[in-house]
């Protein structure tokens, strides 16, 4: 899987990998306009912090495109904002995008170029973090994952999953990799298994709740997971249960990093806080694949995102190296 394959544009429209038909079809969406794109980022037929964002630039560029007025351009940049407002990537690339065009002579040209650089850039960064994070690899580890932040979140060689594919292309021997199957929509035993198979990197899918138990039984010597939004002081907001992982890993003392690009760290955030944290709908806990799974009249109470303090956070990995959590505020 290439990265022009996830998402790119075309003629202004977006074309993208609906990721919500994976593992079982591979299927394409052409978006046509800036609406149209939001709503795909709204609905996650598109996920994973970086592929959002480049998404967001994309609807940007749409809406440069599509008007004139001042107005209705801040009116879309607003609804895109709006889709899934924990991904710090999502509001770096409408601010870029923004006024990078909106001071430029010819604000359409400006604006899809912008969007175009994201992507770009993200393909760069990703292998220098998947350069840095391999060196973190021996010979034999077992590997921990949680949800998805390999190609298909982040383009390029993906962020988490970026260390490994290094690692396995370097020759090191006898990696296996344990992917948190990451209710309540699966990104770990529907993507991230199905983007290691693709290259054949071993490894087994495991229930959420296991993951404790293979890093007391010795299996997990490192665990590396993505982000949404990275604070100031280190502490990293990221799918739901990742907090969990962290704790057990500190318990276990397994190191556990979080990788991710620098255009994830937002400095304006003081503390993990401070962000906001994407509550979703019900409908996604109480099914799988349109069946009913659980108890019918239960409320449901459905976050998708948690805060893992900086002290449970051995290092984070960007395309400007390893960085404690505490130096971000003089290296940022």
């Amino acid at each position: 899987m290439k990265s022009n394959e996830v998402i790119y544009a075309k003629n202004s429209a977006v074309i993208l990998l609906d990721q919500t038909k994976l593992p079982f079809d591979l299927e394409y969406l052409t978006l046509t306009n800036y609406r149209e794109t939001a709503r795909a980022i709204r609905n996650m037929n598109l996920r994973g912090a970086g592929t959002v964002g480049v998404a967001a630039g994309y609807a940007m560029a749409q809406a440069f495109s599509e008007f004139s007025e001042i107005e209705k351009i801040l009116q879309a940049k607003a609804e895109i904002e709006s889709t899934r407002p924990t991904a710090q990537n999502l509001f770096y690339s409408t601010n870029l995008v923004y006024f990078r065009a909106i001071s430029a002579k010819n604000r359409v040209k400006a604006a899809w170029k912008t969007a175009d650089s994201i992507l770009k850039s993200d393909i760069r960064s990703t292998k220098m973090i998947g350069e840095f994070g391999a060196e973190l690899i021996e010979d034999g580890f077992g590997i921990l994952t949680h949800c998805n932040a390999g190609k298909l979140a982040i383009q390029g060689y993906g962020s988490a999953l970026a260390p490994i594919y290094i690692a396995f292309a370097q020759g090191k021997k006898d990696i296996f990799v344990f992917v948190d199957e990451t209710r309540p929509r699966l990104q770990g035993s529907r993507l991230t298994a199905w983007e290691l198979a693709q290259v054949k990197i071993p490894h087994a899918i495991i229930v959420d709740n296991a993951a404790g138990y293979y890093m007391q039984k010795g299996k997990v010597n490192i665990v590396f997971v993505g982000a949404d939004r990275i604070s100031a002081n280190g502490d990293v907001a990221n799918k739901i249960g990742t907090y969990e992982k962290a704790v057990l890993a500190k318990e276990n003392n397994i190191p556990f990093y979080v990788a991710a690009p620098s255009s994830t760290i937002d400095m304006k955030c003081k503390t993990g806080s401070e962000i906001k944290i994407e509550e979703r709908g019900s409908k996604e806990v109480r099914e799988v694949f349109g069946k009913l799974v659980a108890n019918e009249t239960s409320d449901v109470l459905n976050p998708a995102f948690d805060i893992t303090p900086a002290k449970f956070i051995t290092g984070i990995i960007t395309e400007k190296g390893i960085h404690k959590p505490d130096e971000l505020n003089t290296e940022f």
